[in-house]
C-alpha cells in the first residue's frame, strides 16, 4: 500500500506505474495544513484515477475530530475501499469514526459496511489497548505500527530491535482478533538501502505480517516479491499437504516430509500459504 500525497497531481497520475496492490491517498501528514482543503476537494478524482488499472483506492484521514469529519464527508464514496486512521489509541476512537461513516453511507446509497477501516498505532498508550482497537468495528480489516511517531512517543530511535516487540504485539493482537497484520520491524522512512528493506520484508513476513504500507515506490517491488508466496513455496506446500493428508488416511498424525516432521500445526501453516497465494 503506496502512501501518495492526495493534492499532488504529478504523483497521482503516475500511481499506475508503480505496481502496488492499494494506493493511500493522503490528506494527513503529506499535505501542508493550508493545502488540506484543496487536498479533500481532489481526494475523490485522485481514487478514480489510482484505481483505474484495478488497484484499490485508500485515504488517509486526519487526526482530531472536526478534521477527521471534514475528511470522512470528502471521502466517502464508492471509489474508496478503505479508511487509515492515524493515531489511534482506544477502540472508542474507532467506533466513533465507524457511525459517521454509517450515516455518510446511508445518506449516499453506498453499500452498508463497504468502507473498511486499517488501524495506524503510533504511541504507547495505544500499544496498551490493542485488543480494545482490534475488536472495535466489524469495519476493521488490520492495524499497523506507524514507526516513527511510536518511537517518538516512547523516545526511542526507530531501529529494528526496538521496534520488534511492539510489532509482535500487532500480529498477536490482529491475530486475535482475526484481522490483518500489516508492518515490518524497521523506520518506514528509510528506503536508500533496498537490499537491507528486501531482508527487512522477509523477517516481516516469518513474523506473521502479510502485507505493509510504504511511502517510496522503490519499495512496492520489494514488498510485491517477498509478501507474495513464490511459486517453488505453493508447490512445496502442496506436497506437504499431500504427504499429510496421505498419512492421515494411513491412521499417521505425524509423518516425514523432506528429512521434517509435518504434524497439524505445520500442515495449517501450509495451508495458509495456498490461501494466501489464491
Amino acid at each position: 500500500m503506496l502512501f501518495i500525497p492526495a493534492h499532488r497531481d504529478d504523483f497521482v497520475g503516475k500511481a499506475s506505474q508503480r505496481g502496488a496492490d492499494a494506493y493511500v491517498l493522503d490528506l494527513e501528514d503529506s499535505v501542508p495544513e493550508a493545502l488540506k482543503n484543496e487536498a479533500r476537494e481532489a481526494v475523490v478524482s485522485a481514487a478514480d484515477i489510482v484505481a483505474q488499472d484495478g488497484a484499490a483506492a485508500l485515504v488517509r484521514i486526519n487526526q482530531g475530530l472536526s478534521q477527521a469529519t471534514a475528511d470522512l464527508e470528502a471521502c466517502v464514496h464508492p471509489g474508496v475501499q478503505a479508511i487509515v486512521v492515524p493515531k489511534v489509541v482506544s477502540g472508542s476512537q474507532l467506533q466513533e469514526l465507524s457511525e459517521h461513516i454509517d450515516k455518510l453511507e446511508a445518506k449516499r446509497s453506498i453499500t452498508q459496511g463497504h468502507t473498511r477501516l486499517i488501524a495506524q498505532i503510533e504511541c504507547v498508550h495505544g500499544l496498551a489497548n490493542l485488543d480494545d482497537i482490534a475488536g472495535s468495528s466489524k469495519r476493521l480489516l488490520g492495524m499497523s505500527l506507524g514507526s516513527e511517531d511510536f518511537s517518538a512517543s516512547a523516545g526511542m530511535e526507530p531501529t529494528p530491535e526496538g521496534l520488534l516487540a511492539p510489532n509482535q504485539a500487532i500480529v498477536f493482537a490482529c491475530r486475535r482478533a482475526g484481522i490483518s497484520p500489516f508492518g515490518f520491524p524497521a523506520s518506514i522512512a528509510d528506503f536508500s538501502d533496498i537490499e537491507r528493506f528486501r531482508n527487512t520484508i522477509h523477517f516481516a513476513r516469518q513474523l506473521g505480517f502479510v502485507g505493509a504500507l510504504c511511502i517510496h515506490p522503490s519499495q512496492v517491488a520489494i514488498l510485491n516479491e517477498k509478501f507474495a508466496p513464490s511459486e517453488a513455496e505453493i508447490e512445496r506446500a502442496q506436497a506437504l499437504i499431500d504427504a499429510y493428508e496421505q498419512g492421515l488416511s494411513e491412521g499417521k498424525g505425524a509423518v516425514e516430509f523432506q528429512g521434517s516432521m509435518v504434524d497439524a500445526p505445520v500442515a495449517a501453516r501450509a495451508r495458509e500459504i495456498l490461501r494466501r497465494a489464491s
